[in-house]
């Protein structure tokens, strides 16, 4: 005896009978549900990693009652976690189940840690391994700092400013007009954008490159200094980028040379292994 279809099976049958029938509305619908559920998993930071009910349903625009059936549905399946006592939610551990084949596929994650580890026990600060979404810089990989006071950036956690040193190293890959475009659309966050800054990061975007690695010294945090490198595939583009955060009472300007060149070697490093060069490498080869 064939056993009951579940209601997911139920539900995915007239989905697809739907669009056997051509109602493009039931498509529009769909999609739409998926990008609302996107939307309610982005709203976990790490700054801010337990929300309520009514904090997420303010921060992405949809009503109470649909985010708690988004959030029922995300329990059930373990990629959201209901706290007891506060009835707040956080993040659960399914998550990794999804993200688990695409950390253990990603080369430059694998060759990247054992350089990692040693970066941190070389500098004493957190080193981290940062990947480009074409608009985030987005944290794969960390070796947290030893010392009592550190400035940590966990796994998942993604940064769309413009001063913010993994920023830094992607965009001075970019076409300045690509740059520009990304700056003015708000897609990456710029104070004061004006034509004239946008000027000056481009310029600032130029130094980076000529530099070989990217410097953010409390500009996006009154307390943190960041240090950024880039890492390079065999093609000569950017692959990733190495990063050091840092208190910033630890850096001083003698300590962050140190720590840039450290920074620097150790993407050079990790380059290396990935079996990459730097642009200027490959054409003088």
């Amino acid at each position: 005896m064939t056993p009951p279809a579940s209601k997911a099976t139920r539900d995915t049958a007239a989905s697809d009978a739907a669009a056997e029938t051509g109602k493009d509305t039931g498509d529009a619908r769909g999609a739409s549900v998926i990008v609302n559920a996107i939307a309610v998993l982005r709203s976990f930071t790490a700054d801010e990693p337990m929300l309520g009910v009514t904090e997420i349903a303010s921060r992405v625009g949809l009503h109470k009652s649909t985010v708690s059936r988004i959030l029922a549905t995300f329990e059930q399946e373990h990629l959201v976690e209901r706290d007891p006592d506060t009835r707040r939610f956080r993040l659960g551990l399914g998550l990794i189940a999804v993200a688990g084949p695409l950390l253990a596929e990603l080369e430059e994650r694998r060759v990247a840690y054992p350089v990692l580890r040693e970066l941190t026990e070389r500098t004493g600060e957190t080193s981290a391994l940062m990947v480009w979404n074409g608009s985030e810089s987005m944290c794969v990989e960390q070796i947290a700092s030893r010392q009592q006071v550190k400035h940590t950036t966990p796994l998942g956690a993604r940064y769309n400013d413009a001063l913010s040193a993994s920023v830094q190293v992607f965009l001075a890959a970019e076409q300045p007009e690509r740059v520009s475009a990304l700056l003015r659309s708000g897609t990456i966050t710029l104070p004061g954008l004006d034509d004239h800054s946008v000027e000056a990061y481009l310029q600032r975007l130029k130094e980076v490159s000529e530099r070989g690695w990217a410097i953010n010294y409390g500009e996006t945090s009154i307390e943190e200094v960041g240090i950024a490198a880039p890492v390079y595939d065999h093609r000569g583009d950017i692959a990733a980028s190495v990063l050091i955060p840092a208190p910033k009472f630890r850096v001083s300007p003698d300590t962050l040379q140190s720590l840039g060149e450290a920074c620097a070697s150790a993407a050079r490093l990790v380059t290396q292994r990935l079996g990459g060069a730097a642009p200027k490498q490959r054409r003088s080869a």
